[in-house]
């Protein structure tokens, strides 16, 4: 409650003592006693009023206008409610939320799974020991369910996701911002980048802009928007912390993907959502964490996204080239080490370079010449040192592309010419 104005203390509503009137004028006296009584009495009611409309209505200025001007303080003045004006707040991530917000959809997907089990009545232990090993079970089917994000690439209803989020998927339903609910049909799936394309029948969606990741910079602003841990709409913001982190660094080394680094917070169920830069424009698609560890997400390069993403719509699959071949990357350390195993047949005379170690029987690189014990030290003219290179530089070309490969085998130079197989043929 606020405290009552100047003049309004206990000493005026008790008020002081009255000097005595002059004997020479009592009427005139008794007569002014009245009127000041009756001028307190009239403000206290008004005050008491005043502070009553405050309880209910927060002290509108209506209430505060009716107070008598008996203090020569300035007195608090509350705003008018019908002016006071509601300014959203503006920052360039709300910007970006408010027109890429839409864009960003939910995926849920259902798979039904076999899993074999006792028959109710038969899981006693004493029944376990009798028939030991051979006893009975059945077949039960259960449904595994799973939840995660993705974005529209087009207007007319196509979505990417992480192919992980689809993955063995028999029903896939997409939610748009707006609420409403749709089947999706996958159109293709590629693991080996854990890309994905879903289509919905609908039409006039709003659909994101991409942007050129290979000029992605570290310190850029990173802004994430997906479905962490079923929160739907979430927003987190960080700054792209790294860029061309390897499969093998992120710990997925199945993968064939050089990730961005952001420190942007990811949790599951981001997966398959947009990484944006601060103009709203989709620089990668958000897909790993690193468990027990903060302020480590990683993306795919929209790049990656939309080349895998033309394929799955244009062909259902996409063909990846390889060699057929392991590698480890040379040092005097390595080096040592292998030419110390007695096992090993090899002996390496280099200190840097690829080493292959295995080469798959039949694979292009057999019938290419490649040996276990070879060091590549060059394709297509340029120097490689580290296992990533030779894989970026074969995932660079297309199936049935011929490669020249500069290699050292026992010290002495050769070059030889392999043509690139399909992944998984």
């Amino acid at each position: 409650m606020r405290t009552p104005p100047q003049g309004y203390g206990s000493d005026d509503v008790k008020g002081r003592p009255p000097e005595s009137p002059s004997p020479k004028f009592p009427v005139l006296s008794y007569l002014l006693v009245f009127l000041v009584g009756g001028a307190v009495a009239w403000g206290a009611t008004e005050v008491f009023s005043s502070h009553s409309q405050m309880g209910s209505d927060l002290g509108t200025s209506e209430s505060q206008e009716r107070l008598p001007a008996v203090s020569a303080e300035a007195p608090t003045v509350t705003p008018r409610t019908e002016e006071a004006q509601i300014v959203p707040p503006s920052n360039f991530v709300a910007d970006v939320v408010t027109r890429v917000g839409p864009a960003v959809v939910r995926i849920d997907s259902e798979r039904r799974v076999s899993a074999r089990s006792l028959p109710p009545g038969l899981d006693d232990p004493m029944l376990r020991q009798f028939f030991g090993f051979r006893m009975p079970d059945a077949e039960q089917e259960r449904v595994q369910q799973g939840s995660g994000s993705g974005f529209i690439l087009s207007s007319d209803g196509k979505i990417v996701t992480n192919a992980h989020v689809i993955d063995g998927a028999d029903s896939v339903t997409v939610t748009l911002r707006d609420g409403r609910s749709l089947e999706g049909r996958v159109l293709g799936t590629d693991p080996v980048t854990d890309v994905a394309v879903v289509q919905i029948e609908a039409e006039d969606l709003p659909a994101v802009r991409l942007r050129d990741s290979e000029g992605l910079q570290p310190g850029e602003w990173a802004i994430a928007i997906g479905n962490p841990l079923g929160l739907d709409n979430t927003v987190t913001t960080g700054i792209i912390s790294a860029i061309g982190r390897s499969s093998s660094e992120v710990g997925v080394a199945d993968k064939r993907v050089d990730f961005i680094q952001t420190d942007a917070a990811i949790n599951p169920g981001n997966s398959g959502g947009p990484l944006l830069d601060q103009d709203g424009q989709v620089v990668g698609m958000n897909t790993a964490i690193i468990q027990n560890a903060q302020g480590l997400g990683f993306a795919i390069p929209i790049n990656t996204v939309a080349r895998i993403a033309e394929e799955l719509i244009e062909n259902g699959r996409v063909d990846h080239p390889f060699l057929g071949i392991q590698m480890v990357d040379l040092s005097p350390q390595v080096k040592e080490q292998v030419n110390r195993d007695q096992s090993q047949a090899l002996r390496v005379e280099e200190d840097e370079g690829v080493l292959i170690v295995q080469v798959m029987p039949g694979s292009p690189a057999d019938e290419g010449g490649l040996r276990a014990g070879d060091v590549i030290r060059q394709i297509e003219g340029d120097s490689v040192t580290s296992a990533e290179e030779v894989q970026q530089a074969v995932s660079r070309v297309r199936v049935g592309d011929r490669l020249r490969i500069d290699i050292s085998r026992n010290g002495s130079p050769e070059t030889l010419e392999v043509q690139t197989g399909v992944l998984g043929d």
